[in-house]
């Protein structure tokens, strides 16, 4: 019921992935049922409207959990444990009101299930609040278009 009182009308509803173009095709809906959550705790979501903070919050956690349970479905446990990472580290920077979340998703969308590539880069942001390292990660493995259209996305719909 939360999930569809929340939703916007059809007409409303914006489809266009952010960063699922960077990752692997079966990965697509679990990361951008996450993102969404993200977009719905911190955002302008896409799909939906919760009616107040309290819903939004709901939701959003719902959202995170429904698209872990469909990567983890897939039957990786290292894309699984990157998007765990990815949703602790953002609610850190969130917490800290500290920038790096568009490189981070970028680069855990582009690198996702390759394990410990990304464990260096994500320190550098945790501790130092170096997203430097991210970014490129994540034009090496998807490209700079690609790279820049899904920053774009992300800039658009986040809350400074």
């Amino acid at each position: 019921m939360l999930w569809h009182d929340a939703l916007l009308p059809d007409g409303e509803r914006l489809r266009e992935p952010v960063f699922s173009p960077l990752a692997e095709t079966r990965f697509a809906l679990g990361l951008e049922t996450i993102y969404e959550g993200y977009l719905v705790h911190y955002g302008e979501p896409r799909l939906f409207a919760p009616a107040d903070a309290d819903t939004a919050l709901l939701l959003g956690d719902y959202l995170y959990a429904h698209g872990l349970v469909r990567v983890a479905a897939l039957r990786d446990a290292a894309a699984v444990a990157d998007l765990s990472e990815l949703i602790s580290l953002c609610s850190q920077l969130r917490a800290e009101a500290a920038p790096g979340d568009g490189p981070l998703w970028a680069a855990t969308a582009a690198l996702l299930g390759t394990g410990r590539e990304l464990d260096e880069p994500r320190a550098a942001l945790r501790l130092h609040g170096e997203a430097g390292s991210l970014e490129e990660a994540a034009r090496a493995a998807a490209g700079h278009g690609a790279v820049d259209s899904a920053l774009a996305g992300h800039a658009g719909r986040v809350r400074g």
